[in-house]
């Protein structure tokens, strides 16, 4: 086979990050109006499986398998209904330009060794290495994004990806938020459909916010409000109660005149901390901002810290993290919830003590969760290492590997790459 590399696996430590939860998912989402793999015939036809594997690397060993874990159902399904795969995927930011070292033939290996299949790396000569695979072995083609069109989601580049297969399977959500050829434009061009991991994810953020129980707790922390307005505007009109934690809370502290210290605070932002607090106001929205705090005078581990009411911010101090009195609160309105979204920390959790609140908060939700109370989904960077941190990421319901694909859909936005499968 020309231009092309065989990888063949076995096993190798499948990492924590992002644990595989296929089985707490429904697998039908014909009322969404996307097709699933149900709904093909994948007998004897080449699946193009739109993949995202942008996994770390660090000294050319990749440090966290979770996102190649995470196709494993769709290309097993496939195979068993007698098709073909081809994987479509993107590594890093090339920026339409051939850059070596974010080839994906530096993770081919890998890629065999999670899925325990034959692995082919094809740098070029795409038709040819298609006519020539064979059963059960999976094509790997090169980043997709050393192609200018592919984030021009150029119609050209789209109508030469399709024409190496018979069916187009998205299994990226988390690149779902991207109007690229490989998400967009190819959808158009052949039968399309979700794959496992994107019906899971849809089916999971349906019952966060599409059609959820009631009531409905959103858990929302981060610097800065300015990255996360639309976010805020749209959940006040969809949830039942809107906890503000991190550094974001410290702006709507502010913007009811408390003194916040040396604290992160945005304070050209009052006006809008007040318009939100008024929206949430007339919808009937909760908005849950810490009733203690904890401050410090260093922002190190081990600092000396105390914990006072949210008006008694020493004017040398820095609020930190959230105190028992706001968990306690958090906790005992998440006990009366039947659905919970998270999305952010409730202090700076990545230094001790001031992970104490999101610590406890998300022990609290995973416990409900396991007790069959509650139904949690949670998603976004910093709120995946926060669950790991607090040791709980296997127990709620749900965790999205998705960043800015999963912020985009709970700011209400039309995700182009899920728009094109229906």
């Amino acid at each position: 086979m020309a231009d092309a590399r065989k990888s063949q696996g076995g096993a190798v430590d499948a990492g924590t990050s992002l644990p595989q939860q296929s089985a707490k998912q429904p697998r039908r989402m014909d009322h969404m109006g996307w097709k699933t793999l149900d709904d093909m015939d994948f007998a004897g036809k080449r699946a193009l499986v739109r993949v995202d594997i942008n996994v770390p690397v660090e000294n050319g060993v990749v440090t966290d398998t979770s996102r190649i874990e995470r196709i494993i159902p769709t290309v097993d399904d496939i195979h068993a209904q007698g098709g073909k795969v081809i994987l479509l995927a993107h590594f890093d930011r090339p920026k339409g330009r051939v850059v070596p070292e974010m080839s994906l033939e530096h993770i081919a290996g890998t890629v065999a060794d999670v899925l325990g299949l034959t692995v082919t790396f094809v740098s070029s000569n795409y038709a040819e290495a298609v006519d020539e695979m064979e059963d059960e072995e999976v094509l790997l083609l090169e980043n997709l994004r050393f192609h200018p069109g592919e984030e021009n989601n150029d119609a050209a580049f789209a109508a030469r990806l399709a024409s190496l297969g018979d069916i187009y399977v998205n299994d990226a959500f988390s690149a779902a938020h991207r109007a690229h050829a490989s998400t967009e434009a190819i959808a158009h061009l052949l039968p399309s459909c979700a794959g496992r991991l994107m019906e899971e994810e849809l089916g999971a953020l349906d019952a966060a916010l599409g059609n959820p129980a009631r009531p409905v707790v959103a858990v929302v922390g981060g610097a800065k409000v300015s990255t996360k307005l639309d976010l805020l505007g749209n959940l006040v009109g969809k949830v039942d109660h809107l906890v503000i934690g991190g550094g974001m809370a410290n702006t709507f502290l502010a913007a009811q005149g408390i003194n916040v210290g040396k604290s992160l605070c945005e304070h050209d932002l009052a006006d809008t901390a007040r318009a939100i607090l008024a929206k949430a106001q007339a919808t009937g929205c909760e908005i849950i901002l810490p009733r203690d705090i904890v401050v410090a005078r260093d922002f190190k581990a081990g600092a000396a810290s105390e914990t006072c009411a949210p008006d008694a911010c020493p004017d040398d101090a820095m609020i930190l993290d959230a105190g028992p009195a706001t968990v306690a609160y958090i906790n005992a309105v998440l006990d009366r919830a039947k659905t919970l979204v998270w999305n952010g920390p409730l202090g700076a959790f990545e230094i001790a003590p001031f992970d104490a609140a999101t610590n406890a908060a998300a022990r609290h939700a995973a416990g409900l969760t396991q007790a069959g109370k509650l139904i949690s989904v949670a998603g976004g960077g910093d709120t995946v290492s926060a669950l790991n941190q607090a040791g709980v990421a296997d127990d709620f319901t749900y965790i999205s590997g998705a960043g800015g694909a999963f912020l985009e859909w709970m700011e209400g936005k039309t995700l182009p790459g899920v728009a094109a499968l229906g």
